[in-house]
């Protein structure tokens, strides 16, 4: 290899390393990676940032702001409030959910459709006694199938199709990719219908776990001085026998009386320490001379109602490496934390000095303005309430449905390509006031946009300095014993496993110049070469950190890491195999 390539591959390993770590926040460290390989001489700063204006990053933030529109106006709400249906079990509800989960999915960005999803699904299963285990892995993998079958399915798709063009090939069309896309979209939801019940675990949500007696959260209470039960003793005030409620401590201040008996006074300003399940908690806010420890800032609002919010920290999170009284959460975000719920379990001990992890949900409690606040933020990957109320469709609905048929029709038929349908889609949807300008800048995933045009310049550098091709050359040499599909059975898998490592976004871009590399030294198809290395980094099925909606149901469904695999390693291979099999076939070189 030249000096270049060393250079590049050096660059290209450190990125990776970091992103693995997860220290550093991935736009930082992929576009670190780009001013590196610029800054070293290997490639020139029109090819270092390339991606700024390629069409790809620009077409994914447009579809952000149209999905932003349709989730805002509740567009697809009456389409999934009928999925679930009114049966028990498990595998009609699921193929009621999935069909259309997937069918939402290859037209829109699947993270609203899985962020209202979950707060539904969660409440429908509770309410039947059924682990919600059993439908957010499925749910966010059905998300991640019907992402395969258009181009606009996922940005990964697009960042493929962006990066085609520079490497001498035509953008994928519409409905190309779905070629190979929903045969693997039809069989892999078959796979997760028959067996997701068999091999997913029950395990207990955040919710359950706050609700079922072993697992139960605390929450503090203070007597308001001259209050209705100043003065009064346990068992005048009503506080010894209650539903579902055990009153374990009262702090005086100087003293605390542990356990409490009913013959115990109560005195303005004793601390009340109570224990119990969160439904039965939000009835002590509606008890006389009684006001929340916890809601000390939500209740300097105009509105004093409350509501209670599952919020799941993502890998962008400020959150993430500090603790709630370090970050002062109750101020700076109007709302207490009430439980952390980690890995399948609720974290027991003084939560706020706990270390806040990724993947953490929290419970909380706020006003009901907190998820408009806060759901388009970083600090949050999704924010739903406990009550699973689902957005109500507005009369304005039909305008991004509308926008929507129109960006999908026009780029299908090739009368307007994507990009140009989807800028003018979001543009009026600000001018027709679906969404506001802040809303339609806060929809726009910042960090997704950086990273994807970033990759574009370590994937420049690796084809400028010859290392995509000593890597192609590479695996022609271990893998072609077993002719083109053994060469392509390779590319998948390194694609496959970049993805489950670092961003699905990164691992194509890095992937795809030697794709087509390997493509030329074989009789692949460098087009179906593209296309395979596209749909192996979108189909992320073995762990929660290779796609977002596979962390956005971690917490809420109660998972821990290795469940991903009980699923996903089925999935796996249905996209390997299919892949391998059909790609040659329909991509004839």
């Amino acid at each position: 290899m030249t000096s270049d390539a060393w250079i590049t591959t050096g660059v290209i390993l450190v990125v990776l390393a970091l992103l693995v770590r997860g220290r550093i926040s991935p736009a930082v460290t992929v576009f670190g990676g780009a001013v590196a390989v610029l800054v070293l001489g290997v490639i020139e700063a029109e090819e270092a940032f390339s991606g700024f204006s390629n069409s790809a990053p620009i077409t994914v933030a447009a579809l952000y702001v149209l999905a932003a529109g349709i989730e805002k106006t509740g567009a697809l709400t009456p389409i999934m409030q009928s999925t679930l249906g009114d049966g028990d079990g498990y595998r009609r509800p699921l193929i009621r959910t999935l069909v259309p989960t997937a069918g939402a999915s290859a037209f829109l960005n699947n993270t609203p459709i899985v962020a209202m999803l979950i707060p539904q699904v969660s409440t429908w299963a509770n309410r039947r006694g059924l682990s919600v285990s059993k439908f957010l892995m499925p749910v966010s993998f059905a998300a991640v199938l019907g992402g395969l079958v258009t181009v606009i399915g996922t940005s990964t798709n697009l960042v493929v199709s962006g990066q085609m063009e520079t490497l001498g090939l035509a953008e994928i069309g519409f409905f190309e990719i779905g070629k190979l896309g929903l045969p693997i979209a039809v069989v892999g939801l078959v796979v997760v219908i028959i067996l997701a019940p068999r091999v997913l675990p029950e395990r207990r949500s955040a919710r359950t776990e706050m609700e079922e007696a072993g697992r139960r959260f605390s929450v503090e209470m203070i007597v308001e001085p001259g209050g209705a039960i100043d003065g009064q003793t346990v068992a005048e005030a009503s506080l010894r026998n209650l539903s579902g409620l055990f009153l374990a401590s009262v702090d005086r201040g100087d003293t605390t009386i542990a356990p409490v008996r009913p013959e115990t006074v109560l005195r303005g300003g004793n601390r009340l320490h109570f224990v119990g399940p969160i439904d039965k908690v939000v009835e002590l806010q509606e008890m006389r001379g009684l006001q929340s420890a916890e809601l000390e800032h939500v209740l300097d609002l105009e509105d004093p109602s409350v509501s209670y919010y599952e919020a799941v920290v993502g890998s962008r999170s400020p959150l993430v490496g500090t603790n709630l009284k370090d970050v002062g959460f109750r101020s700076t975000y109007q709302a207490a934390v009430l439980g952390i719920h980690r890995s399948g379990q609720l974290l027991e001990g003084r939560i706020g000095t706990e270390t806040i992890h990724v993947g953490d949900t929290l419970i909380l409690v706020s006003d009901l303005g907190f998820r408009e606040r806060w759901r388009d933020r970083a600090d949050f990957l999704l924010v739903a309430p406990l009550d699973g109320t689902p957005p109500v469709a507005t009369p304005r609905a039909w305008i991004p449905v509308t926008l929507l048929l129109a960006v999908v029709g026009l780029a299908a038929t090739g009368l307007v390509p994507i990009l140009e349908g989807s800028l003018v889609a979001a543009i009026l949807l600000v001018a027709s006031r679906v969404l506001s300008p802040l809303e339609a800048r806060r929809a726009i995933d910042i960090e997704v946009i950086v990273v994807i045009a970033s990759a574009f310049g370590l994937a420049a550098a690796m084809q400028a300095s010859g290392l995509a091709a000593s890597v192609a050359t590479g695996l022609v040499d271990v893998f072609g014993d077993f002719g083109d599909r053994g060469v392509l059975l390779g590319l998948v898998l390194a694609t496959i496993i970049l993805t489950e490592l670092v961003t699905n976004n990164a691992a194509a871009l890095l992937m795809l110049p030697i794709a087509v590399s390997a493509a030329a030294s074989t009789g692949l198809d460098p087009r179906g070469a593209a296309i395979a290395v596209a749909i192996a980094a979108s189909a992320s099925f073995l762990s929660p950190v290779g796609y977002q909606t596979n962390m956005m149901v971690y917490g809420p469904g109660g998972y821990r890491f290795t469940d991903y695999a009980r699923l996903g390693w089925a999935l796996t291979l249905t996209v390997l195999i299919l892949t391998v099999a059909l790609v040659p076939l329909l991509w004839a070189a």
